[in-house]
């Protein structure tokens, strides 16, 4: 009798500790378990950009396009024939088959050391109607009746700078409206002579052509039927 009461205690003992060691191990491995950090895959949505498609007949801010070229734009200025302030904007706002062809002008001129600077580029028909309240029926200003390039954004007013920005000397200043400044006037330095000739040969090689009266008027040549716009720009 007292050895089996020996015995039952001992298998007590031994059975309680089995049964803790096995809770202890328990809590011991759902710790390790709890430990184990997994890596957190997160699901990115695709991003679809839509592409801004513009159209060649679309205008455009020639500064979004190139920085290479030099903005005096003289009808936000009072700096012209008119003596006022006629512009909202001092941006160069132009067709977008303009602004390239006049890209491509620009790094040929790079090259030599020069670069294009721009008076005037898309014109409103309201401010060619008041400048032709000053200079009507004249080879200067285009009839608003039937509009000018400018108007329809394949016009351009230029010079040329060195790689100091100085203009180069094309014998008269831009808005001078005299026999000085026709193409055909050959009573120029030579200097005079060369820079224009530099001007027109380049720019004709880009699909642009002069108009006899003015040295600094180029128009952009397309076979597009260009109507006289009505855009509006948004100044900055």
């Amino acid at each position: 009798m007292k050895k089996l009461l020996l015995i039952v205690p001992i298998f007590l003992f031994l059975s309680c500790k089995k049964e803790v060691d096995t809770k202890e191990n328990t809590r011991t491995i759902k710790k390790e378990k709890d430990t184990i950090s997994k890596p957190i895959i997160i699901e990115k949505e695709e991003v679809i950009v839509p592409e801004i498609i513009v159209s060649d007949t679309s205008f455009v801010n020639i500064k979004n396009y190139s920085s290479d070229f030099i903005l005096d734009m003289k009808y936000a200025t009072t700096d012209n024939f008119l003596n006022q302030k006629v512009y909202d904007c001092s941006d160069c706002y132009l067709l977008k088959n303009t602004v390239l062809a006049l890209i491509e002008a620009n790094k040929e001129f790079i090259e030599k050391g020069y670069r294009i600077k721009l008076f005037d580029c898309y014109r409103p028909l309201d401010i060619q109607k008041k400048m032709w309240e000053i200079l009507p029926h004249t080879n200067y200003v285009a009839n608003p009746k039937r509009g000018s390039k400018h108007n329809r954004g394949t016009a351009v007013d230029i010079t040329l700078v060195d790689e100091h920005g100085n203009e180069l000397d094309m014998g008269t200043k831009f808005d001078f409206f005299g026999k000085e400044a026709h193409h055909s006037y050959l009573n120029h330095s030579e200097e005079v002579l060369q820079n224009r000739k530099l001007l027109k040969e380049t720019l004709s090689k880009h699909n642009f052509r002069s108009i006899y009266t003015e040295w600094w008027h180029y128009e952009f040549r397309t076979t597009m039927d260009l109507k006289i716009s009505n855009f509006k720009w948004e100044c900055d």
